[in-house]
């Protein structure tokens, strides 16, 4: 996949000014010097923290209402009335308003994040917590087990592997959600902001330099670091698959 992207891009560089579309070895050494910069240390540093932040507030936001949907069949009507409204309007659309409310600086893009992975996650997690085994609820029932018991013993753990499956989907949201808001939001640091400042002064080879940082680690996080995580706390599925 990445030689059909390099070879892609390397063709279309040679019908076009390398001032509007740089190679791949000339955007290659703007990264070798971009990567031990303490700029861009500094917006890796704060582009971690902001998603960091808003997707653990996802996380938790997404999981406690999913699981307790499960438990009220009004309250899982209603959610999914209000995901199904809110979900058609893309995040970067709150940044003007975020920004008039909260002011420039993290809390607009944070909430961006938050709001863009809290979707796909709540859904997966309802989804999930709509069809747990009948039976098993019956049997708890017949056990006297009280909501927070029934919750923890029967929901929880039949809707876990969802909960994980729906946290590794959500954080592909989240980053892109984060790069776009950092480009829009003015706040002179982060990874998507880097990007604006070198189009800004028509530096190409600067903006795609990080255009392919923050393909780099996407990929990096989403195929090696959170599948790892995915095999270690479902790994009962992937016995004999490995």
């Amino acid at each position: 996949m990445a030689g059909t992207i390099l070879v892609t891009w390397q063709t279309a560089a040679a019908f076009f000014p390398s001032f509007l579309l740089p190679g791949v070895a000339e955007v290659a050494r703007r990264l070798a010097t971009v990567l031990g910069t303490r700029e861009f240390a500094e917006a890796l540093m704060v582009s971690f923290y902001r998603i960091g932040v808003g997707f653990a507030v996802a996380i938790i936001l997404g999981t406690s209402l999913g699981l307790a949907s499960g438990l009220s069949n009004s309250l899982r009507s209603y959610l999914r009335a209000l995901v199904s409204v809110l979900q058609s309007i893309p995040p970067i659309t709150w940044v003007p308003l975020l920004v008039i409310l909260t002011g420039f600086g993290d809390a607009p893009i944070i909430i961006v994040v938050a709001l863009a992975s809290f979707y796909p996650l709540i859904q997966s997690v309802m989804s999930a917590a709509e069809h747990v085994d009948a039976l098993h609820l019956k049997v708890a029932r017949i056990l006297g087990a009280s909501r927070r018991q029934t919750l923890r013993t029967v929901y929880l753990p039949e809707v876990f592997p969802a909960a994980v499956t729906g946290t590794q989907i959500a954080f592909g949201n989240a980053w892109r959600a984060l790069v776009a808001s950092e480009m829009v939001a003015g706040v002179g640091v982060g990874l998507g902001w880097s990007i604006t400042f070198a189009a800004e002064i028509a530096d190409m080879a600067g903006a795609l330099a990080h255009i392919v940082v923050i393909g780099v680690i996407a990929a990096i996080i989403d195929r090696i670091v959170l599948e790892w995580i995915k095999h270690r706390l479902l790994r009962w599925r992937y016995v004999g698959n490995d």
